[in-house]
């Protein structure tokens, strides 16, 4: 059930971009609840990533980016932000190499958590930009994480220590409102950053708040595997999830604030994510999702970035997740306004497509790089049954809008090779990409058709995923999830707008 007041879309650009913003909800903050803030921010980028500088030229971009930062705090700061997140790469940029970027490295001391603030204290070299993020946390009276590149030196006698004598790691650091660090992660899961280590033991890098209690973070790409995401909020017991990222949109499982939302979903928790904005690079996707409902920024035609800001229960867990209250299977089927679809599992029923019986009754299609077994949606209704190894997918569904695009229902069970290497099983409903039943699987942001429908699939993992995305790279909540008799489901009617993906995005990570 929604627990935020009815929030009010605002459209950020004439086609994809679009901010949900809880204006209202800011009035008043019960005991309860608190003011988070995430920003989108078009980070300034260096030139030329691989070329060597020195340590003044580099710390003359990364102030040049902290400046926009100073402005986004002192902004939260007047709406009663207690907590702002700011995104991945966002103080020194990407693309670099291990050589060139050195200079960009802070040192990180090995300091006890809460007993160094760098504002008060700057007596380490090499920590200019840890001292101005810690006073710009003290100066906004709030909690700051921040994402920048650290460094720290070792020797022979550590028989991990690279050659040229220093680790160098993707790192989180969280200060308190008083400038403190409190918390710091190095990224475990690292995605073709050539230029940082991997740290030889996981960070479960957690810290409390007044407001909120036991906060975690990692990033980007850690979201998609145990370690550490998972291990925090099914061992740890963590409610809360701080979340930098560069994350590049990929249609049709992985736009960003599709798998933040669903991450949220799946383990009732509040995702506070900030991404970077870059469009012509497909990054922008952030945003603060909890299990109830999202206030997300897409964007695409403007270069600007944007600072979302919402009050949001310290309990995200209150009044249950809506899985809670199960359907039982005699539900396993809608009952439509002009009668029930009685077509068994692999028979669809209803009105023909034009053009539909030209297609076999399944088909193999990449996807996301993956093989997967389709079925196409040939009637305006109907029910479906595909099957790949181990897993089986059910769909019942009633297309609203009744227009001639194309859907289709996708199947994976299998191990994903291409940009990481992880363990999936997959049931998507998605449009396709074109006219053309090849294109199921195709990326495309936009669609008309209106769906009810109900997927499940006997999972062989607990793991997985709620994920439903909408026209114009929008959301709306997942409607009735959960187990059901060794299935998992989701169930979802009345869209608002057209679909573009609903899906159970399964991982087995015990099959990475």
């Amino acid at each position: 059930m929604e627990r935020f007041l009815r929030p009010t879309m605002l459209r950020a650009g004439p086609a994809l971009g679009l901010l949900l913003l809880c204006h209202q909800a800011l009035l008043a903050r019960p005991d309860s609840s608190f003011v988070a803030a995430v920003y989108e921010y078009p980070s300034i980028l260096i030139a030329d990533p691989e070329a060597l500088t020195d340590r003044s030229s580099a710390l003359e971009l990364m102030n040049r980016n902290l400046d926009h930062y100073e402005e986004q705090v002192m902004a939260a700061a007047k709406q009663g932000v207690q907590i702002i997140v700011f995104p991945e790469d966002g103080i020194h940029g990407f693309n670099f190499t291990r050589r060139s970027i050195y200079p960009f490295l802070d040192f990180l001391p090995a300091v006890q958590s809460g007993k160094w603030n760098p504002c008060l204290e700057p007596q380490f070299s090499d920590t200019e930009v840890l001292q101005r993020l810690s006073c710009l946390a003290g100066r906004g009276r709030l909690f700051l994480v921040a994402n920048l590149g650290t460094k720290q030196p070792c020797n022979g006698t550590d028989p991990g220590c690279p050659p040229d004598g220093r680790y160098q790691f993707n790192t989180n650091v969280v200060f308190d409102d008083k400038g403190t660090l409190v918390a710091s992660y190095r990224k475990q899961n690292l995605y073709f950053e050539y230029s940082f280590d991997t740290p030889s033991v996981v960070d479960h890098s957690i810290f409390e708040t007044p407001f909120a209690g036991k906060i975690g973070t990692f990033t980007c790409f850690d979201m998609l595997f145990f370690e550490p995401a998972v291990r925090l909020v099914t061992d740890l017991g963590v409610k809360h999830i701080v979340f930098p990222a560069a994350w590049m949109d990929q249609l049709p499982l992985l736009a960003g604030i599709e798998i933040q939302q669903a991450f949220a979903v799946a383990f009732n928790v509040n995702v506070l994510a900030a991404n970077l904005h870059h469009p012509l690079l497909r990054m922008s996707s952030s945003g603060i999702h909890t299990p109830h409902g999202s206030f997300w920024y897409h964007n695409t035609e403007s270069l600007k970035g944007k600072l979302i800001v919402a009050n949001i229960s310290a309990d995200p867990g209150a009044g249950g997740p809506q899985w809670n209250s199960p359907l039982g299977e005699s539900h396993g089927r809608f009952s439509w306004d002009d009668g029930t679809c009685e077509g068994d599992a692999d028979t669809p029923c209803g009105d023909p497509l034009e053009g539909a019986l030209e297609t076999p009754a399944t088909f193999h299609g990449e996807m996301m790089y993956d093989n997967f077994t389709f079925m196409p949606l040939r009637e305006n209704r109907g029910r479906l049954r595909v099957c790949a190894n181990a897993l089986c997918c059910e769909l019942d569904y009633r297309r609203r809008g009744l227009s001639d695009e194309l859907y289709a229902l996708g199947v994976l069970d299998g191990l994903h090779t291409v940009h990481g290497t992880y363990y999936l099983q997959v049931c998507a409903l998605v449009k396709c990409g074109g006219p053309r039943w090849e294109t199921c699987g195709h990326e495309t942001p936009r669609a008309t058709e209106k769906f009810d429908f109900h997927i499940r699939g006997n999972f062989s993992t607990a793991f997985v995923f709620p994920m439903l995305l909408t026209s114009g790279m929008t959301l709306q909540p997942p409607g009735q999830r959960g187990w059901e008799g060794g299935h998992y489901f989701m169930r979802k009617s009345q869209l608002s707008s057209g679909l573009v993906t609903a899906a159970l995005y399964g991982r087995w990570y015990e099959r990475d």
